[in-house]
């Protein structure tokens, strides 16, 4: 990676690490090597985001890193490197360590292709839900957090007697159903993939009463996937490169579209990777990943700037007051210090 400060490694091996705060932000006593910049296309950029703020390089050597959830209770960072299969754990105090494998593909047949967990979520009781690209399901890591074993049950994996895709992100809404996406990236062969069942890639919406709709089948590529505070509106990414596009749908009491409109059109931006993985902050802000790193929205779709970290950038995760972004970037993960929006 360009402009990376190697020197900074020694003393990152040398540091003593002081322990993460479980229900505040994270303890910054590390120094890691810093990339990237801040590009700062609105002033209400400044509110969010401190002027001196930098992007941190955490860990790399991953195949492709995603799906990053921080968990509160216990101060530490999970995360999916897909086709390794497996989910990783980083925490201030302990660094990187391996937390899951497999993750995403449990047969014992071999193949190729996406096959790990994408992203990772808490259901409603607090277990771990992951999208399980090579089982091809939405599923549940059945031991807790503290114990983890790679033992899953099935959430749902089909949709009228087909096979899903290969999920890929997911929410739940404050009712307890889960909305998720279904590409076909973890298929070996993706769209060409003889076993794909379902002639579309669509949007989902899981309901608590075990009822599986669909949501919308007229995007090429859904991929990251978010509410606004209030849930009435789904952001949906399009992960094309013919149409690397952010829809914004506008949902009924039944958690069906009621209207739709092109939130933003980013076909054709210069800078690694597509639209992807986001979050929303508690302000309505839609921090979202897309070409040359993180684009930062308000609710109306003005562009405020872009995190730019010089890598394609999969997802992000806020922790748990919103004062640090986390970032999955290829074969790395970064983040960045913010303001606690």
């Amino acid at each position: 990676m360009k402009n990376l400060n190697y020197i900074f490694l020694f003393l990152l091996m040398a540091c003593t690490p002081t322990s993460p705060s479980n229900n505040t932000s994270t303890k910054m006593s590390k120094t890691f090597p810093t990339t990237g910049s801040v590009e700062r296309l609105n002033p209400a950029i400044d509110q969010l985001i401190s002027k001196d703020a930098k992007i941190e390089v955490l860990a790399e050597g991953f195949t492709w890193s995603e799906g990053p959830l921080w968990i509160q209770e216990g101060g530490y960072l999970l995360f999916s490197d897909i086709p390794p299969n497996r989910v990783m754990k980083w925490s201030e105090k302990e660094g990187l360590s391996l937390y899951l494998n497999p993750s995403g593909y449990t047969s014992e047949q071999a193949r190729k292709g996406e096959v790990g967990s994408n992203a990772l979520l808490l259901d409603p009781n607090g277990k771990l839900v992951l999208c399980q690209h090579g089982d091809r399901r939405m599923g549940r890591m059945v031991s807790g957090l503290a114990d983890p074993k790679p033992t899953f049950e099935t959430i749902i994996d089909t949709y009228e007697g087909k096979r899903l895709n290969s999920p890929n992100d997911a929410v739940y809404d404050s009712q307890g159903n889960l909305y998720f996406t279904d590409p076909p990236y973890g298929l070996e062969h993706q769209m060409k993939d003889p076993t794909k069942e379902l002639d579309f890639q669509g949007v989902f919406r899981y309901g608590k009463d075990g009822t599986m709709t669909l949501v919308t089948d007229q995007l090429s590529r859904p991929n990251g996937i978010a509410f606004s505070p209030d849930e009435s509106k789904l952001y949906v990414a399009n992960s094309d490169p013919e149409k690397a596009i952010w829809m914004e749908y506008t949902l009924d009491e039944n958690g069906a579209i009621a209207a739709e409109k092109l939130f933003y059109d980013a076909t054709g931006a210069q800078g690694k990777g597509l639209p992807d993985g986001m979050k929303v902050d508690r302000q309505g802000n839609i921090w979202a990943t897309g070409p040359g790193g993180v684009w930062l929205f308000q609710s109306d779709g003005t562009v405020l700037g872009k995190i730019k970290t010089g890598e394609a950038t999969s997802n992000c995760a806020f922790n748990d007051d919103l004062s640090v972004l986390y970032m999955t970037c290829d074969d790395y993960l970064m983040r960045i210090q913010l303001k606690g929006i």
